[in-house]
C-alpha cells in the first residue's frame, strides 16, 4: 500500500481578497498551533470583509479555537487592526 501525495492547491493571487484574510489569519501561528484553525479564521475573516460574516469577537468566541499565548479578547483586538490595516490599504 502506498501514500499518494498532497492534492495541488491554486494559490489566490496576492491582491485577492482571500489571500489578504488567509494572511492575517497566518500572522497568528503562535497563538493559533492548528492549521485547521488558521483556515477556519481566514475563511470567517474573509466572509466577514465581505459583508456577509460575524465580526472579530463573535468568530474568536463561538469557533472554539485552540489558543496559545493569548485569550479571545486580545485575539479579537489585534484580528480587528488588522481588518482597519487592510481597509485602510484598500483605500489608497
Amino acid at each position: 500500500m502506498t501514500t499518494l501525495s498532497a492534492p495541488l492547491t491554486k494559490s489566490y493571487p496576492e491582491n485577492s481578497l482571500e489571500k489578504k484574510a488567509y494572511d492575517i489569519a497566518e500572522k497568528f501561528k503562535d497563538n493559533l498551533p492548528l492549521m485547521n484553525d488558521r483556515n477556519r479564521l481566514g475563511f470567517n475573516l474573509y466572509r466577514y470583509i465581505k459583508g456577509e460574516g460575524d465580526s472579530p469577537e463573535v468568530i474568536v468566541r463561538s469557533a472554539k479555537f485552540t489558543l496559545s499565548g493569548i485569550t479571545k479578547e486580545e485575539l479579537a483586538a489585534k484580528l480587528n487592526e488588522e481588518i482597519a490595516k487592510l481597509k485602510n490599504e484598500t483605500k489608497s
